[in-house]
């Protein structure tokens, strides 16, 4: 069975480590935040000069003024500063997030990325992705395994306009936990109930399973 956005979230969650500097993207990513592990201290950062983001507000939270990047509002943690979005860039370029977030449309065999263009389709931009592929050694990329019409996302080479090159070590879809290196995907987790051959299936870039691929635990 495929991973809802909230399991994606989840599992994502459990890369986090304690003192992790980490920055969620627009999308799956932001829900992110919502499920740190208990007793664990990460600060989460958002580009437009946020580092302490919180959970999603509820009701009697929301303060209008107070957002990520996708403009949803959200709450601050304990020890939370605010500034302005210069110096959250000099941070995300200077190599200062321990761990990115993103979403994409494409992810190819040689860690290429491309996140921010579907030619003939509004798209709302490419947002501080450019910045965080270039300033990050650590990106996990989250995102749906195939088109709805069962079309690969998990491609030879990406056929859509770059984000970044080379950058892209990790991707998790809603059927599998991937690693990339020496050119190929690498599974690592299935979702539960999600076969290596549906997985195959779906993933056009070449795929190298070793031994027993286990279900995610959540």
């Amino acid at each position: 069975m495929a991973l809802s956005r909230e399991q994606l979230a989840q599992r994502v969650a459990q890369e986090l480590k304690d003192g992790y500097y980490v920055n969620l993207g627009i999308g799956i990513p932001t829900l992110v935040a919502n499920y740190v592990p208990s007793g664990m201290e990460v600060m989460l950062q958002s580009e437009n000069g946020l580092l302490g983001m919180g959970q999603f507000p509820t009701e009697e939270e929301i303060d209008a003024d107070l957002i990520n990047a996708g403009k949803q509002t959200v709450t601050m943690a304990t020890g939370a500063s605010v500034f302005d979005s210069a110096e959250s860039f000099a941070m995300i370029r200077g190599g200062h997030v321990d761990l990115t977030v993103l979403g994409a449309f494409e992810v190819d065999v040689n860690g290429n990325i491309a996140s921010y263009m579907i030619p003939g389709k509004l798209i709302k931009g490419m947002g501080g992705a450019m910045d965080l592929v270039a300033g990050a050694d650590n990106i996990i990329v989250t995102m749906t395994h195939a088109s709805k019409h069962g079309v690969s996302k998990l491609l030879s080479r990406c056929t859509l306009p770059l984000t970044g090159k080379g950058c892209i070590k990790k991707v998790l879809t809603d059927l599998a936990f991937i690693e990339i290196k020496e050119g190929k995907f690498h599974l690592l987790e299935r979702a539960p109930g999600v076969s290596v051959d549906e997985i195959i299936q779906l993933t056009e870039g070449e795929l190298v399973i070793s031994g027993e691929i286990p279900e995610m635990q959540f």
